[in-house]
């Protein structure tokens, strides 16, 4: 069994006033994606309410950097919004490291522009021209005749890794572009510009920004990225929140997953903007007078 070691000086796991280890109580230091860290805190505080002798410290990292503090124990439960890349999984194998991971909730990348901005759909390959540089005025894509601004968010984040990939056929962005740290400095600067286009997270979406419909290919169906449509993968921008922990390792990661993949946690996902993936979900049709661009809301069930 692998031991982990703590990083920044967690309290230790023996001696005096030890509590001790099991599903419910104990100590464990989770590593998590910051896209993913409102819903593992609230998940956190959550399950800590109900087992108030456990002990979950939650410290922000990108999924790679998660990845490796897990394979050097260096914490126990890794969050990612991806899986495991193929020469992670070599590590491991390499290493003789056995993993369990869990998928805990669907999110998505959104496209956003400023609700003045007259263009609902997009293609990839349309989203791609513009990050490139070779699509430069909305005009192009049936908008008005002016200049698109370009707004990205940190380049090492799990966000960016993902918009880079799949949209980007992973190509680094070319296009003169505006930097923003966040979901909620995006939004506030499409709020503000016109001309902005950006990319946030499913919960990132805020008044003030419009998400684009996004089409794989062109003439193909464009999605809005409801919850419905990223529930089925419909919405081509769909990723998968993973928890990852060391086979052996401390109860308390197995007991905090098995929470936050239960209903209540699964509750709490759609709580945070995301969509439960553990337990079955339920979209309540709307009558056809109504808009299709409203986002319908799913209702965990047993």
């Amino acid at each position: 069994m692998l031991v982990a070691a703590c990083l920044g000086g967690c309290a230790p796991r023996s001696g005096p006033g030890r509590v001790e280890d099991s599903l419910t109580s104990g100590r464990i230091l989770v590593v998590c994606s910051s896209d993913a860290r409102d819903l593992i805190a609230r998940e956190r505080d959550a399950f800590q309410a109900l087992y108030p002798q456990a002990d979950v410290e939650l410290r922000e990292g990108t999924s790679r950097e998660a990845v490796g503090a897990l394979f050097a124990a260096q914490c126990d439960l890794a969050v990612l919004t991806r899986e495991l890349l193929p020469e992670e999984r070599a590590a491991a194998t390499r290493g003789r490291l056995e993993l369990e991971g869990y998928q805990v909730a669907r999110d998505a990348v959104v496209a956003v522009v400023n609700p003045a901005n007259p263009v609902e759909n997009v293609a990839i390959q349309d989203l791609r021209g513009v990050y490139r540089g070779e699509v430069t005025r909305w005009a192009e894509l049936g908008g008005s005749d002016r200049p698109i601004h370009v707004v990205i968010q940190p380049p090492d984040a799990d966000i960016t890794a993902f918009f880079v990939e799949a949209v980007m056929s992973g190509e680094p962005v070319a296009a003169a572009s505006i930097y923003e740290t966040s979901d909620s400095t995006v939004v506030a600067r499409v709020r503000s510009d016109p001309g902005a286009i950006g990319y946030v997270t499913l919960a990132g979406v805020a008044e003030g920004c419009r998400p684009l419909r996004v089409a794989a290919l062109p003439g193909m169906r464009y999605w809005t990225p409801d919850l419905e449509a990223v529930h089925k993968g419909d919405y081509p921008l769909t990723r998968i929140v993973y928890n990852y922990v060391r086979t052996g390792g401390p109860p308390l990661a197995s007991g905090f997953i098995t929470y936050i993949t239960s209903r209540d946690g699964q509750r709490i996902v759609h709580e945070a903007g995301l969509v439960p993936t553990t337990v079955p979900v339920r979209f309540v049709r709307r009558s056809p007078m109504q808009s299709s661009h409203r986002e319908e809301r799913p209702n965990p069930t047993p």
